[in-house]
């Protein structure tokens, strides 16, 4: 198995490169060069391992698909360290809820449950595996790493607590100054271990986003450095929440001649192009259902073929603070394969046009529809009304109360639903981490586990900065040499 570029950079990588290289270095992202294809027999037989050995060997199976250059022997123990009842709470890793009310025949939705591990975000379900092959490849070179990304939220704490105490790495991780909850600041800024830094930029999400870009185009800095990125740009990332997929899939239907839609809350686009890669390999997915919340650039392209970034000023702060983007990185690997991965046409947008203009149009193009047809996307849009009201109805209708980001994806659900094919919304936190809008909606306080009593009054380590690249590689030199 070999990567490419999705801007057309001549090198063929394997693996264990692109895991500790994060971005290509024509700045473009790293896919492979072509899906592995799972036909009617092998998927009776992944449904078998789930059924028979679970979410470690599920996982084992579809990552040496991808994985060639760790022997299988490793592979497999690294899966079976990984993906324990001990971190994730259950047996299942990733258990389906169905939403079905008393006297419902079927239930309406399900929601996979992925907020079961150290940090209750889906996040920790690559994060923890990333964790230990990072390790893994770095004990083999006799290497260091210095981790450099950014966080709406989530990422940030599942990628320290997977790192914290781990031989050989660093993380400097970026989020917006104040825009995160107060539970998410806890978790990150509560950290103290030496290896973790924390940096709150004075701005919004995207301007951490495009700092850890800018670190990475600068192959100079970045290999004094030794500079690997956690984010989703980092395709070993995406290749973990691909099992999970697979294993919701499983639990909703008993035969593979049914099909099943996901609708998947999103900012960055990397837990929906998760759902993509599972689709091209050939998963019985109908419906890829992409739900944003009043950053809606998604929601744009797919309803009009229009990509257009917003600008600080017009990127909105919500109550599900997590998806505040306005720049997917994530969105590159799909346009390249709508484009029919044409590498120069993907690197004409995304390299030069997008930055120069702030928007690229395909509503003219022919290959747009395909977005609908070929690939199955249909998205929606919610807003902190839409919030209250699902939340709302969701604890009255069946007693389950859900965050923030995951009632975007129900209400947006709502809205595509087919009787014939069971919609799975993919849970994205625990409520907790949104308690405030929690008591907005429902006048109580959602259930903490015992392990974060207080966090909120922990004392605190984190270097508020301008959005300046130069002061964050400053910071970087300064605690690396």
């Amino acid at each position: 198995m070999r990567y490419l570029s999705t801007r057309g950079h001549a090198d063929r990588k394997q693996f264990c490169e692109i895991l500790l290289e994060g971005l290509a270095p024509d700045g473009g992202l790293y896919l492979p060069e072509s899906y592995p294809q799972i036909d009617a027999s092998a998927l009776t037989r992944l449904r078998e391992v789930w059924q028979s050995q679970g979410y470690a060997a599920l996982a084992f199976e579809v990552l040496s698909l991808y994985i060639d250059d760790i022997s299988r022997d490793d592979l497999q123990a690294l899966c079976r360290k990984t993906y324990t009842p001990e971190v994730f709470g259950t047996k299942e890793i990733v258990p389906l809820k169905p939403l079905q009310a008393a006297g419902q025949a079927q239930p309406a939705m399900y929601l996979e449950a992925l907020s079961n591990g150290p940090t209750l975000a889906f996040k920790d379900m690559a994060m923890q595996l990333l964790g230990h092959l990072f390790e893994y490849e770095l004990a083999r070179r006799g290497e260091a790493l210095n981790i450099f990304g950014a966080t709406s939220g989530d990422t940030g704490s599942a990628a320290e607590y997977a790192m914290r105490g781990k031989k050989g790495v660093r993380v400097f991780m970026t989020s917006p100054n104040g825009r995160m909850s107060p539970f998410q600041q806890a978790q990150m800024f509560s950290l103290l271990d030496d290896n973790i830094h924390n940096i709150a930029i004075e701005g919004v999400f995207d301007d951490c986003q495009d700092i850890v870009k800018a670190v990475s185009n600068d192959l100079e800095f970045k290999r004094k450095y030794k500079i690997g990125t956690v984010n989703s740009i980092n395709w070993a990332r995406l290749l973990a929440q691909v099992v999970y997929y697979f294993a919701g899939y499983f639990q909703a239907t008993q035969s593979n001649d049914q099909k099943v839609s996901f609708t998947v809350p999103s900012g960055n686009f990397g837990n929906v192009c998760a759902g993509h890669v599972a689709r091209m390999m050939g998963l019985p997915i109908d419906r890829l259902v992409v739900a944003t919340n009043e950053n809606d650039v998604l929601d744009e392209f797919f309803r009009t073929g229009v990509y257009r970034v917003r600008g600080t000023t017009d990127t909105h702060e919500t109550s599900s603070p997590s998806m505040d983007i306005s720049k997917a990185s994530n969105f590159e690997r799909f346009v390249f394969d709508l484009l029919g991965r044409d590498a120069a046409q993907t690197k004409a947008i995304f390299g030069e046009g997008l930055s120069r203009q702030g928007f690229f149009d395909l509503s003219g193009d022919r290959r747009f529809a395909q977005a609908a047809t070929t690939y199955g996307f249909d998205s929606g849009r919610s807003t902190h009304a839409d919030r209250l009201t699902t939340i709302q109805q969701v604890f009255a209708t069946y007693g389950v109360m859900i965050d923030t980001h995951t009632a975007d994806g129900v209400k947006v659900a709502q809205e595509h639903l087919n009787p014939q094919v069971p919609m799975i919304v993919l849970e994205t936190a625990l409520p907790i981490k949104f308690a405030a809008t929690i008591v907005e909606a429902l006048g109580r306080q959602p259930e903490r586990p015992p392990q974060f009593e207080g966090i909120e009054a922990l004392p605190k380590r984190v270097q508020v900065m301008k959005a300046d690249v130069g002061l964050v590689k400053a910071y970087i030199q300064q605690h690396c040499d």
